[in-house]
């Protein structure tokens, strides 16, 4: 009987050694691992803010490996394959879904989850998409005698060019918050004379409470984001 434990003990023991051993040498392969072929480890790229997936020396986010919209950063981010533009082989590039809210792991046309939030403070307002700081944009929100409400709200309405009774100009791509819509998120505003609001004004406070966006980035958002996705304000 005892010789039995004693074998089983050794036995067992060599088991746990072999064990142990393969996980090392697995951890060790993991580490020497070069997907590019460059010479460098995938983990020093990485440690190094470098393409794991680029034989050429470039920083990660600049790097599109697949050349399908999304740089190589990014692919990491919303773990989808940096070698294949289409992970989900639904017709569509992994950038191109991203760029529009969906999901480029599945072929369901259901949006990922989309929120705003503006930084009074910087006057930036970033667009997530997955929880990811998808796209940053200088704004121009509230003059302290006007100032911007913080707090969370939704999109309650969209229209393209909306237009204010009270200070009688338009407001391009408009996403209204608030209780009722009183105020929002534009485009610098455009009067009846054809004189728009200077862009020079961007990334400082001086509308009358609503968010100004820049020509290009009012359009892109307006486009990209439905009525009762979430907007924070701080």
């Amino acid at each position: 009987m005892m010789k039995k434990i004693v074998f089983f003990n050794i036995f067992f023991g060599l088991f746990v050694l072999g064990f142990n051993f393969s996980l090392c040498r697995a951890a060790e392969d993991v580490s020497l691992l070069d997907s590019d072929g460059d010479g460098y480890a995938d983990n020093l790229e990485l440690k190094n803010g470098y393409s794991p997936f680029n034989s050429e020396k470039i920083k990660i986010e600049k790097s599109d490996a697949d050349e399908d919209g999304l740089s190589d950063y990014w692919e990491i981010k919303f773990k989808t394959d940096p070698l294949i533009s289409d992970s989900d082989n639904d017709g569509y590039k992994d950038g191109e879904e991203v760029d529009w809210g969906y999901n480029p792991l599945a072929t369901s046309t259901k949006k990922l989850d989309q929120r705003i939030e503006i930084n009074l403070k910087k006057q930036q307002l970033i667009y997530f998409v997955g929880n990811q700081p998808w796209k940053t944009f200088i704004v121009s929100t509230g003059k302290a005698s006007m100032p911007t409400p913080r707090g969370e709200y939704k999109i309650l309405n969209k229209a393209k060019k909306a237009w204010s009774k009270t200070y009688k100009l338009w407001m391009p791509y408009w996403l209204g918050l608030g209780n009722h819509g009183e105020f929002g998120i534009h485009e610098l505003p455009l009067w009846p004379s054809g004189y728009r609001e200077g862009s020079n004004h961007l990334g400082k406070a001086v509308s009358h409470g609503c968010i100004r966006l820049g020509i290009g980035p009012a359009e892109y958002l307006f486009e990209r984001v439905s009525a009762g996705v979430k907007v924070l304000i701080n």
